[in-house]
């Protein structure tokens, strides 16, 4: 039935607003929610069993991560990201990324450095407990964590914004292809090289992650089914 059918996920534990947007970021990674298709937040709102207000907020709250945008008098629509735009989000990201990573191999104290490797390890059993969101976000925190090392925080902001347009959709397919351990266990290795010193060993690797994670959002756009019915659409 999908991410929107689970409602079991709307509980009291935690806020009404959080777990409908956790449900719904679910269905957009998962590719249940479709780029470029328009949802009504009451039929949403219907198929995760609670009132359209919180589902409006939490369409709002992905609509100022760039995820969707508001549609007047019909919803929201999921927002696509061409191949031409990923390449240039991919490119800036590259270079603001890679050079970082040099810097802070060369000046980070060992202690900041090795206590990221919880974080490395969380992204490494998401991956295989196929836990996307789980993984995405453990991923997230590791590589926002990384570059706050260099104490620019609108360096983290810019990052932290090129991260939320280049989301990925329909991981779904890749990780029943086992192909995000890969990816996963990279931030293992880079953590490895930057412990060692190894500065360009490190860029080099960053530059392999950046562009198998743009080779995984291709292969996950080719790998898509064709669209099924979702009740939120309208």
């Amino acid at each position: 039935m999908g991410h929107l059918s689970q409602r079991d996920l709307i509980t009291t534990r935690e806020r009404l607003r959080d777990q409908v947007a956790h449900a719904l970021h679910a269905a957009l990674i998962s590719g249940e929610l479709k780029p470029g298709e328009v949802y009504s937040a009451p039929a949403l709102a219907e198929d995760l069993g609670v009132s359209a207000t919180p589902v409006r907020e939490a369409m709002l709250d992905l609509a100022r991560e760039g995820m969707v945008e508001p549609v007047r008098n019909k919803g929201f629509r999921v927002t696509e990201v061409n191949e031409r735009d990923l390449d240039q989000y991919t490119e800036i990201r590259t270079l603001i990324e890679v050079p970082m990573i040099g810097r802070i191999t060369r000046t980070a104290a060992r202690e900041d450095l090795e206590a990221l490797r919880p974080i490395a390890k969380e992204i490494v059993s998401s991956a295989r407990k196929h836990d996307l969101i789980g993984y995405l976000e453990a991923d997230r925190r590791f590589h926002l964590a990384l570059l706050s090392l260099t104490g620019n925080e609108r360096l983290v902001e810019t990052v932290g914004d090129l991260r939320k347009r280049t989301r990925l959709y329909g991981l779904t397919g890749l990780d029943e292809r086992g192909e995000l351990l890969p990816s996963a266990e990279e931030h293992l290795e880079l953590l490895d090289l930057m412990l060692a010193g190894d500065a360009k060993g490190a860029e080099k690797c960053m530059t392999r992650h950046l562009g198998h994670v743009r080779t995984l959002w291709a292969k996950g756009q080719q790998a898509k089914e064709p669209a099924k019915t979702v009740r939120g659409r309208r």
